[in-house]
């Protein structure tokens, strides 16, 4: 278990509710990793993965999440998602849900499913990197504001950026010619949500092997009302949004640019070069009934998972 108690308001209840549990169903007590500024995650799961763990739960947000993928990938080991932040989005985008109990009961039904991940230089990802308007959005939302009200703080940050000039960028997709575009922000992901649920990309899968790039170009108020009220309708055709697909995607810009990798804020730089990973990790998932179906009641697993604690009790 890789906890980052920044994010647990009750560490001793967390701890004894995942023993019970787990111990009740029959699996050996876990060994307990928390997180630190200095090392959020990463070496905690390589320490466990070093101890002959088979599944390293982790509980905290997406960037506890991205840290511990830097040690899973390419590994046999499977990574179990306790929620526990602002965003959660690959949690979102894979239908887990952000219950305790629930999560536990996912690990123990022992579904699996193999996701695709992105890599920048030394860093993975597995829901998106991007450069621009996103990453100056989370530059200017506080911890404190998203600890109050949780994902509508992105809201309040966006809002402060929203009239800032666009970027001159070349976007270079495998080894096609590269495209020059005026640009807001280009996004590459590895799946479609944003936060609050919001599906940007209808097409993109964790399993493609492949990367989905939105190139968003809106220059004024009206446009970016335009841009994001047809997401928020699911359209097919978003007004100033292109999409591009491939598995390697190299963004240059003409003057450096604030970027992000799954919401964490990388320093500014004039350009993002990311790839694909096919098949990299093991994630924990809802059992399916004969294929895989992400859409399961996450209610009526939340209900299975509550039984157990109680019966652990």
């Amino acid at each position: 278990m890789v906890v980052n108690p920044a994010k647990q308001d009750d560490l001793d209840g967390l701890r004894r509710t995942v023993t019970e549990t787990l111990t009740a169903a029959g699996w050996p007590e876990p060994a307990w990793y928390t997180t630190s500024v200095d090392d959020p995650g990463q070496g905690q799961a390589r320490r466990a993965i070093e101890a002959g763990a088979e599944v390293v739960f982790v509980c905290g947000g997406d960037g506890t999440v991205m840290s511990c993928v830097g040690a899973l990938v390419g590994t046999d080991v499977a990574m179990a998602i306790l929620p526990a932040g602002t965003g959660n989005l690959l949690a979102a985008n894979l239908g887990l849900s952000t219950d305790l109990a629930a999560g536990l009961e996912v690990a123990l039904e022992r579904g699996r499913r193999r996701i695709d991940v992105g890599t920048c230089g030394d860093q993975y990802f597995t829901v998106m990197a991007g450069m621009g308007f996103d990453a100056q959005m989370l530059e200017a939302t506080s911890e404190t504001t998203k600890a109050k009200v949780g994902w509508p703080a992105y809201v309040m940050g966006a809002a402060r950026h929203l009239r800032d000039r666009p970027m001159r960028v070349s976007i270079r997709i495998d080894d096609e010619p590269p495209r020059r575009r005026r640009a807001r922000t280009v996004l590459v992901a590895n799946v479609g949500r944003l936060q609050g649920g919001v599906r940007l990309l209808a097409d993109a899968e964790p399993d493609d092997g492949y990367l989905d790039v939105a190139v968003l170009t809106p220059r004024t108020l009206q446009h970016w009302l335009s841009l994001g009220w047809a997401v928020l309708r699911r359209r097919r055709r978003v007004p100033r949004m292109e999409v591009l697909r491939g598995r390697r995607v190299t963004i240059t810009s003409n003057r450096a640019q604030p970027r992000e990798l799954d919401g964490d804020v990388i320093p500014a730089g004039r350009s993002l070069k990311v790839s694909v990973r096919p098949d990299a990790l093991w994630l924990c998932v809802p059992q399916p009934a004969v294929e895989p179906d992400l859409s399961v009641d996450a209610d009526a697993v939340a209900e299975r998972g509550e039984r157990r604690v109680e019966e652990a009790r």
